[in-house]
């Protein structure tokens, strides 16, 4: 009973709800980002997504254990992709690029509102300790959704960014590259675990924070403090 409340008494509660906090806001971000991908590719005449139970909001339906973890640890990551048959749209590759687009597009619309949110229980909300884990909790939701939003931006297959680089190209190199755009995960996560993002995306992420921090009115200097 001693070694064990020995080992209670040394956990870092903090850390703990910190860490719940990171857990849950990386659920809340990949569940809109790819809603957000199959509701357009479904108002596009896609029913693939719905057919399949993807126009949901349960987290669980979008999960990808890799990439929940690297949004974690990270701050960018990747769900499981929401199925699409381009098949469907009258026109397919810009049909393709458009759904591709709806995730980020999602991601950074709701890092503007969390921060609106934020904002408002900043300045208007009163002095107490729930509070203030709230307008941390909405933190979270802001970094982590601008990081989802800009680590699918990148132009690698089978990432969103990749489905509006190939929209520009001939039909015969766009379809050609889609073969093999299942060897590109691969690659995104060697990437990532070596480092090669890091610096880029942190420096990317910040900036666009702070820019909607001034939008929102929300205290930039609180946000860097907890994350950059």
């Amino acid at each position: 009973m001693g070694s064990l409340a020995a080992f209670i008494d040394g956990i870092d509660l903090a850390q703990l709800l910190f860490l719940l906090f990171s857990a849950v806001a990386a659920l809340l971000c990949i569940t809109f980002h790819e809603l957000a991908h199959g509701y357009v590719a479904y108002r596009l005449g896609d029913p693939t997504a719905k057919r399949m139970g993807r126009l949901t909001l349960n987290p669980i339906k979008h999960l990808d254990f890799l990439g929940l973890l690297m949004m974690i640890t990270v701050h960018v990551g990747w769900a499981k992709p929401v199925p699409v048959d381009m098949r469907y749209f009258k026109h397919p590759k810009r049909g393709m690029a458009i759904t591709s687009m709806a995730g980020p597009a999602a991601n950074f619309l709701m890092s503007m509102i969390a921060l609106a949110l934020g904002s408002a229980l900043y300045h208007f909300g009163p002095a107490h300790t729930a509070v203030n884990y709230a307008i941390l909790f909405l933190c979270y939701i802001a970094v982590l959704s601008v990081g989802l939003g800009l680590f699918n931006l990148l132009p690698i297959s089978p990432l969103d960014g990749s489905k509006v680089l190939y929209a520009l190209l001939p039909d015969a190199v766009y379809y050609k590259l889609l073969r093999y755009e299942k060897y590109g995960m691969i690659v995104i996560v060697a990437l990532t675990w070596l480092g090669v993002f890091s610096r880029p995306l942190s420096f990317l992420i910040s900036n666009i924070c702070s820019f909607f921090c001034t939008v929102t009115f929300f205290p930039i200097d609180l946000l860097q403090y907890y994350f950059f």
